[in-house]
Order: C-alpha cells, then sequence, then structure tokens
C-alpha cells in the first residue's frame, strides 16, 4: 500500500511539474491591438489630454514628453 501511495504522488509530482512546462511564454501574448494604426492617431474620447490632437505626431510627441517629465522625481522636486 506504501509503495502505490508513493508511485501515485511521484507521478502527480511529475505530471504537475511538467505541465508548468507547457505555459506559453506572456511576452508572446502581448501584440498591439492594431499594428496598423501609428499610436499618435489614438481615439478621441474624454481621456485625452488637452493639447494633444488625434491624428498630430507632432502634439502627440509633446504630450508624451511633457508626461515623461513630469514623472521624473528629479525634475518635479526642483
Amino acid at each position: 500500500m506504501k509503495s502505490i501511495l508513493k508511485v501515485l504522488g511521484l507521478g502527480i509530482a511529475t505530471v504537475s511539474l511538467l505541465g508548468a512546462c507547457s505555459e506559453p511564454p506572456q511576452i508572446a501574448a502581448r501584440k498591439a491591438l492594431r499594428p496598423d494604426v501609428a499610436p499618435y492617431v489614438g481615439a478621441d474620447n474624454g481621456f485625452m489630454t488637452k493639447n494633444w490632437k488625434p491624428g498630430d505626431q507632432a502634439s502627440w510627441t509633446e504630450s508624451v514628453d511633457k508626461r515623461t517629465l513630469s514623472q521624473s522625481e528629479q525634475r518635479r522636486t526642483k
């Protein structure tokens, strides 16, 4: 009876370890929803920044740069 439990436990452990190997990498699952559209095209909704106009790459770049600078702790504390 003990040997049957050992074999059963070893089998369950082996199956669970091999099951983890079959998981696909999560990086491959992260694809852009619309790879044919440039990121600055965006959506025209209430969640946009104030100075950004959809389709205007210059205003999009400016908005991203301002956001990046405002997230810098060194820049905010000066």
